[in-house]
């Protein structure tokens, strides 16, 4: 797996593994789906923030993902509702092909009934939400000589730096 590098691509990754998953549904972003009267699954990114550090010292973010089921005119009821959690079987323990180093397994999934604000349509809509972890960055614990290092906040200036480590005391080569 190629080692992810920036936030946009867990919506991409969703996306690509729900149309795998369900071929004959539309998957998008809310700018696809504007004016279509066809279901679709439109997914979004509501808000991104950060969390502790991987074990390999990676940078962490957590994004709260919105997945909002829309079906249209002659649906049948409750079908955005067996959508919905369709979708939340799928988002179960899904890391959509990134690397695990890298991506958590999704937490606090809901499905909740939905309306679109401001616009009068014939949808059902539900929203399937959950919180996914990613570690970005490069790996700072790598040590290609094996010497254990180390680094305290308060004596550097980067902690991100890699440069400013230094070796523990005492280490021994591994």
């Amino acid at each position: 797996m190629t080692p992810i590098e920036k936030p946009s691509e867990l919506p991409l990754a969703i996306g690509q593994a729900l149309r795998v998953a369900l071929p004959d549904l539309q998957v998008g972003s809310a700018q696809d789906f504007q004016a279509t009267n066809k279901t679709c699954v439109v997914i979004t990114v509501e808000r991104n923030g950060p969390a502790v550090r991987s074990l390999e010292g990676r940078k962490a973010h957590v994004l709260s993902v919105l997945l909002k089921v829309m079906v249209g005119q002659g649906a049948q009821p409750f079908e955005a509702c067996d959508l919905a959690s369709r979708l939340m079987d799928l988002v179960l323990d899904n890391r959509w092909n990134l690397p695990p180093t890298q991506c958590e397994v999704p937490m606090n999934i809901v499905a909740v009934p939905s309306t679109l604000a401001g616009a009068e349509t014939d949808y059902d809509a539900w929203t399937v939400s959950f919180t996914q972890t990613l570690y970005l960055g490069p790996p700072l614990l790598e040590d290609p000589t094996g010497t254990p290092l180390f680094a305290c906040t308060w004596e550097v200036s980067d902690i991100d730096d890699p440069d400013q480590y230094q070796p523990i005391a005492g280490a021994t080569h591994v």
